[in-house]
């Protein structure tokens, strides 16, 4: 491969998977019934708006699912697999959808997994009083690690309900790789 096509492919890569990372949490976000007058929140929605408004018309919502971002996210997936195919001078074949729905539960996975981790660090840090990231992190993570939390209680002042839930997170990815083969 040319230093030119290594170049768009990490552009192309970078670029689609931050804007679906977006999408990702907003949809994250709109299911933990996170509040979405938070500055992040904003932000998501007027970054993503673009793409899911026009969206909603052709796509109705399915009780507290946004299916008009699901639709968004893998037409944007499939949309980078082309321009990445073509890019490489690959074949675009109908085989890609597992490759898609493999990668977008991985995505989704990996956005639990590093929210838990802030979540953790911040909270060693003590006063976080006024961040408009923690109330959203909290809305986040809190319907994976609260039952956890019910079976294995902190320990001395420690929670390691966390850590537990992102052990059984890494055991997600690994069965999603070796489902979806990736």
């Amino acid at each position: 491969m040319s230093a030119l096509q290594e170049i768009l492919v990490f552009l192309i890569d970078t670029l689609f998977n931050l804007y679906i990372s977006f999408l990702v949490i907003r949809m994250l976000l709109g299911l933990a019934r996170a509040d979405f007058y938070n500055p992040i929140s904003q932000f998501l929605v007027k970054i993503t708006n673009p793409v899911i408004k026009p969206l909603r018309r052709f796509v109705p919502a399915l009780g507290k699912i946004d299916t008009a971002t699901i639709v968004a996210i893998i037409g944007l997936k499939v949309v980078e697999l082309f321009l990445l195919s073509a890019v490489t001078g690959g074949n675009f074949s109908g085989s890609f959808i597992p490759f898609v729905i493999g990668g977008l539960l991985e995505m989704i996975v990996w956005v639990y997994i590093i929210a838990i981790i802030i979540q953790v660090v911040v909270s060693w840090l003590g006063n976080t009083h006024g961040n408009p990231v923690i109330p959203l992190i909290n809305s986040l993570t809190e319907p994976l690690v609260r039952p956890v939390r019910k079976v294995i209680p902190p320990i001395a002042m420690i929670d390691l309900s966390p850590m537990v839930v992102i052990i059984l997170l890494q055991v997600g990815l690994i069965l999603i790789r070796s489902v979806f083969g990736l």
